[in-house]
C-alpha cells in the first residue's frame, strides 16, 4: 500500500510577502509548491493537501462590505467556504500542470470542508483572530455600536475586527475523505481550516463566525486518516530556537516531549510558529508516527532526511 502524507500548505505558498496577490501571482505560486508535490506523488505516496486562505478571506470580506449596498453580503463563514472552492481550483490547475511534467495524470478533486467547534468553547468569549480591512478608530467603533462586532487596535496600523479562534472537535468529510484517498484520488480538502460549524442536537448544521487555525485542523484530519507522515509547510527550512537572533539554531530532528519544552521557554511564538509546533506535538501523541516542518522548496530533500525538521513521538 502507499503511504499516506498530509501536506498543509502557508499562505505563503499563493501569496508572498510584497505582493498584492493577483489571481496571476497565485497562480505562479501555487506552480511552485505544487512541483514539489508533485514529486512526492512521483515517489508513490497518496497526498491530501490542506491550504491556509487568510489574505483571500480578507479580500471576500471586503468585497462583500463594499459592495453591501447592491449585492447579498457574506457571513464569515461563507467567505471561508468560497475561498475553499477558489484556492482549490487554483490549486488543482497548478498540479495537472506540474504532474503532467512528471507523467503523472492522477484525478484531483477539492473538496469543501466543514469543522465542527463547541459553541461552549471558551474562545467565543475572548475573540483574538483578527481579520479584515483596517479601519479608523471612528469607522470602526460605529460598526462595534450597529453590527456588534468586537474590534482592536492593530499594530498601531488602525482598527480592525476579531473574531473566535475555537479549537477544531470533528471534521464532518472524514469518512468522505477517507474513500476520496482509497479511489486513488488527490484529494484538497479543509482549506483555511474548514468552515467552522456548530451542530446542534438535532443534528441541524449551523455556521459559525469564527476562524479555525488551519495546522490545528489540519493535525486533526492528519490523525483521523492515520496517515503516515504530517507535513507543515512554512515560510521558513526548519524549525528554529532562538528565531532571527545572533544565536539562533535549526531543529533538525527532535521528540514531541523536546519540542514542548522549547515551546514552553518560549521559543515558537502564538502567531507564528507556536500553533504549528503544538498542532505537531497533538498528533503525535495521538497516535501520529511522524512529522516535518519545513518549506515548500526543502520538501524534496526532507523527505530524504536532508532538510526541514523531523518530529517523533
Amino acid at each position: 500500500m502507499a503511504l499516506k502524507a498530509l501536506l498543509a500548505v502557508g499562505g505563503n505558498s499563493l501569496i508572498r510577502a510584497g505582493e498584492r496577490g493577483t489571481l496571476d501571482e497565485q497562480m505562479l505560486n501555487a506552480k511552485a509548491t505544487a512541483k514539489s508535490i508533485a514529486r512526492m506523488v512521483k515517489l508513490g505516496w497518496q497526498v491530501v493537501i490542506t491550504h491556509g486562505n487568510g489574505p483571500q478571506v480578507g479580500a471576500a470580506l471586503l468585497r462583500s462590505e463594499r459592495a453591501a449596498t447592491e449585492v447579498y453580503t457574506h457571513t464569515l463563514d461563507m467567505c471561508v467556504a468560497t475561498t475553499q472552492s477558489e484556492i482549490g481550483y487554483i490549486l488543482q490547475r497548478a498540479m495537472v500542470h506540474e504532474m503532467k511534467q512528471f507523467g503523472l495524470y492522477n484525478p484531483i478533486i477539492t473538496i469543501p470542508t466543514m469543522a465542527r467547534v463547541d459553541e461552549n468553547d471558551p474562545a467565543f468569549q475572548n475573540p483574538t483572530k483578527p481579520i479584515g480591512p483596517f479601519y479608523s478608530k471612528k469607522v470602526a467603533e460605529d460598526k462595534q455600536r450597529t453590527l456588534g462586532w468586537d474590534i482592536i487596535e492593530d499594530a498601531a496600523r488602525g482598527y480592525r475586527r476579531v473574531v473566535a479562534s475555537p479549537e477544531p472537535i470533528e471534521i464532518l468529510e472524514l469518512d468522505i475523505i477517507k474513500n476520496i484517498l482509497d479511489l486513488g484520488i488527490i484529494a484538497i480538502a479543509l482549506g483555511g481550516g474548514g468552515i467552522p460549524v456548530i451542530k446542534r442536537d438535532n443534528n441541524i448544521i449551523i455556521g459559525s463566525e469564527a476562524v479555525i487555525d488551519k495546522d490545528r485542523s489540519s493535525a486533526l484530519l492528519a490523525q483521523g486518516l492515520d496517515v503516515d507522515l504530517f507535513i507543515i509547510s512554512t515560510d521558513t527550512d526548519q524549525v528554529y530556537l532562538n528565531y532571527k537572533k545572533s544565536t539562533q539554531k535549526g531543529i533538525r530532528k527532535a521528540t514531541a516531549d523536546e519540542m514542548e519544552k522549547h515551546l514552553q521557554e518560549g521559543h515558537f511564538p502564538p502567531g507564528s510558529m507556536g500553533p504549528k509546533v503544538e498542532s505537531v506535538i497533538k498528533f503525535l501523541r495521538t497516535g501520529g508516527k511522524k512529522a516535518i516542518i519545513t518549506s515548500y522548496e526543502f520538501l524534496m530533500d526532507a523527505l530524504d532526511e536532508k532538510a526541514g525538521t523531523h518530529i517523533v513521538p
